[in-house]
């Protein structure tokens, strides 16, 4: 699969969807099969599949439905790319930084 770094949002939702497509198909289901498994509309799994546009809870459904949960695992992790980057990970902040004001 090609990096997706410059990929716009609209290229990776499609992306995504298509390949929730194939994992459905892989597991020899009907969109409305997958849609009662997760609990949310056939419309929605189209839209996903098709669109890549569905709400961030109804991917979630979707994509547990396939048994794909862990495939999340990692997905927003830190990248750690130094020991004195790794010490300050070690105790994640609470809340941002107010901007600096000049």
């Amino acid at each position: 699969m090609p990096s997706l770094d410059l990929a716009t949002p609209h290229e990776i939702a499609t992306l995504l969807g298509g390949n929730l497509r194939a994992q459905r198909l892989a597991q020899n289901l009907r969109q409305d099969e997958l849609a009662a498994r997760a609990g949310v509309a056939v419309g929605t799994v189209r839209n996903l599949e098709g669109k890549g546009q569905a709400s961030l809870e109804s991917l979630v459904r979707v994509v547990t439905s396939l048994g794909l949960a862990a495939e999340f695992d990692g997905l927003f992790a830190p990248r750690i790319r130094s020991i004195a980057a790794m010490e300050k990970a070690a105790s994640p902040r609470m809340r941002a930084r107010a901007p600096r004001r000049s």
